[in-house]
């Protein structure tokens, strides 16, 4: 199966094309001749914005680029277009394991503009006769990646990441394997038409489960003890405060430590009873794969 990739970057063979989600023109050239897209790109979101530039951003990239590039690939004739939004396209779900039917709405910019490009997709969809699907995958790990939780893994690794409570959060992730699958899955199946899907393991973490797991998978010993959460917390307010002041993100505020210590959790029962699919890689296995020690 051939396979063409759009990049921002500069091509590195010829199965690969240069060009940009605000380039109408170079949309065009990457949809030509295409079967399936599969959208991946997207203004990374790792904390909310500061300032309304970062807004901004979500909006052109995540919003105004899907729009483009799903409206490129319906007059291209592409037959499939798979999307790869984000369970931030929800609400936040605070306590409550929830599904695609949550009716609380996007909180952060890129939430927004995720949801508001899964729209556009979906209408592609019926404007073009285009078999499309939104996946909203949750937290995505894996070797090579460069997200959360990779990012936590380096600290835990370098012994600067403290020992969390155990606050029985629950928390979802997803191995970037088992979101391929679901990807293709997607793209293949026609029952996936018009649908939105969470991409999720069902089973789920707690801030000090994943500590745990990343010692272990680092070949470090557990730590019997914990920083109390009401030190974090005061940790985290100051945080905030240098923010406000300074204008820019530190380590430790709120909203990380939320991350850590609240809960995200998302039910992938849709896609398992419609589609049939699940995934096939735990926590540990998929750690020692991230960290290179399977």
């Amino acid at each position: 199966m051939a396979l063409r990739v759009l990049t921002r970057a500069e091509p590195a063979g010829p199965d690969e094309l240069r060009g940009d989600l605000a380039d109408p023109a170079s949309l065009a050239a990457a949809c030509a001749g295409v079967d399936t897209v599969f959208h991946c790109a997207g203004h990374a979101h790792a904390f909310g914005a500061l300032g309304e530039a970062d807004a901004v951003r979500h909006r052109q990239v995540n919003f105004e680029g899907t729009r483009l590039l799903a409206e490129a690939a319906g007059r291209a004739g592409v037959r499939r277009f798979v999307f790869l939004s984000s369970v931030k396209a929800m609400g936040e779900p605070g306590d409550q394991c929830v599904d695609e039917d949550w009716p609380a709405p996007p909180a952060s910019a890129y939430g927004q503009a995720k949801r508001a490009a899964e729209a556009a997709v979906l209408a592609a969809g019926v404007r073009f006769g285009m078999h499309v699907v939104n996946l909203r995958p949750a937290m995505v790990y894996g070797a090579g990646g460069a997200g959360n939780l990779e990012r936590m893994a380096a600290l835990v690794r370098r012994g600067l990441f403290p020992p969390l409570p155990e606050t029985a959060n629950r928390r979802s992730l997803v191995h970037v394997a088992d979101l391929v699958a679901a990807m293709r899955l997607a793209a293949a199946d026609a029952r996936a038409a018009g649908r939105s899907y969470i991409v999720a393991h069902p089973r789920t973490h707690s801030g000090r489960g994943l500590y745990d797991a990343l010692r272990a998978a680092c070949g470090l010993p557990l730590r019997r003890w914990a920083v109390p959460r009401g030190v974090l917390g005061a940790a985290a307010r100051v945080g905030d405060g240098i923010e406000a002041l300074a204008g820019r993100r530190v380590p430790l505020d709120s909203e990380a430590l939320d991350r850590l210590l609240g809960s995200a959790c998302y039910s992938p029962a849709r896609i398992a009873g419609e589609l049939g699919w699940r995934a096939r890689i735990d926590l540990a296995d998929g750690l020692r794969e991230m960290l290179g020690a399977a």
